[in-house]
């Protein structure tokens, strides 16, 4: 199995308060390494609003190539506006993931509006930066990635990688909402696109890992990377009541693929779960790895959501992935 060294928190945006527009959460890490820094992009939440109302923007820090344990700038503002009055991105910009393509940034995010019969709609949009990622532009007012007759409900948790000169989106497919006692609850499964271009999209229209936990499962951010001949699934799961507690909450699973169709499930190799006490000791979840000077890392999101911040480990086994 995997083995990976917890480094610590390293960054909490209710850290930063009174000065800092981020007042509360730090979700969907992910990654742009340059020279000198590892730039580190996520969503972040302003206070509420007065009627409890959450707005999610696009955020950033820049730590330490040398130590990564070291931050070294915060974003003073978002990096992307919201979308337009009525557009599907109007109140929220979150998960991301960004990739670097020749002499841009992308962020592919799944923007959401609020409904009245559920209470959010998702689709995956496109926006790009031409300053190495100190500021986003939206493709265009709509997403690249939308419901349809196949995928009626929303979508969202996406992450991009190129493999062989050809893009690969993995996503998350709502299946359905579930009523209950509370507010409505989405039930939602991982899937795949493929683009020559990274804004056309071909979806592959089937979810691609078995539920562990019943047919309610939620599965979130999947992040895949390859080696010794395979490729790696690192994603999150939880059940679809109850995950905002330590019972219920998000674990982080594991599967494998050589082909990228057909996926084998083992969760027990992920090697990384909660600590026994502290700001992961509940839920970790939305993992991105990412190599960097010959080591393999892992940023993930803590309790209640990513809203006690995020999380650096490292791999330190196994030596050889042929192993797995």
């Amino acid at each position: 199995m995997f083995k990976w060294k917890k480094l610590g928190r390293i960054f909490d945006p209710r850290d930063y308060q009174p000065d800092s527009w981020m007042k509360e959460f730090a979700q969907s890490p992910s990654v742009l390494i340059d020279e000198k820094h590892v730039g580190v992009y996520f969503c972040s939440r302003p206070a509420p609003a007065p009627d409890g109302q959450y707005l999610s923007f696009l955020a950033s820090i820049d730590l330490d190539r040398k130590n990564l344990l070291e931050i070294v700038n915060v974003c003073q503002a978002p990096l992307l506006s919201l979308g337009a009055y009525g557009t599907f991105d109007e109140f929220g910009t979150n998960p991301i993931s960004v990739i670097r393509e020749q002499d841009e940034v992308r962020v592919y995010y799944a923007g959401w509006t609020r409904c009245e019969s559920v209470p959010f709609n998702a689709a995956i949009g496109l926006a790009i930066s031409h300053d190495n990622g100190d500021s986003f532009t939206r493709l265009g007012a709509g997403p690249v990635l939308s419901y349809s007759p196949d995928e009626p409900f929303l979508l969202g948790s996406p992450r991009i990688r190129k493999f062989g000169g050809r893009w690969y989106l993995w996503y998350v497919s709502g299946k359905e909402w579930l009523r209950g006692e509370g507010k409505p609850e989405p039930v939602y499964k991982i899937r795949m696109a493929s683009s020559a271009d990274g804004i056309n999209w071909g979806k592959f229209g089937k979810d691609l890992l078995a539920s562990k936990l019943g047919e309610h499962e939620c599965q979130a951010c999947p992040d895949v990377i390859f080696r010794a001949g395979k490729y790696h699934m690192f994603f999150s799961y939880r059940d679809s009541h109850n995950y905002k507690s330590k019972e219920g909450g998000y674990r982080i699973g594991y599967a494998s693929s050589v082909d990228m169709m057909r996926w084998d499930r083992r969760d027990e190799l992920a090697g990384i779960s909660v600590s026994k006490k502290g700001w992961d000791s509940e839920m970790v979840n939305y993992p991105h790895v990412f190599m960097l000077d010959g080591e393999t890392y892992m940023l993930y999101q803590g309790n209640e959501m990513g809203r006690s911040g995020i999380g650096l480990a490292q791999l330190v086994g196994p030596q050889d992935w042929r192993d797995l």
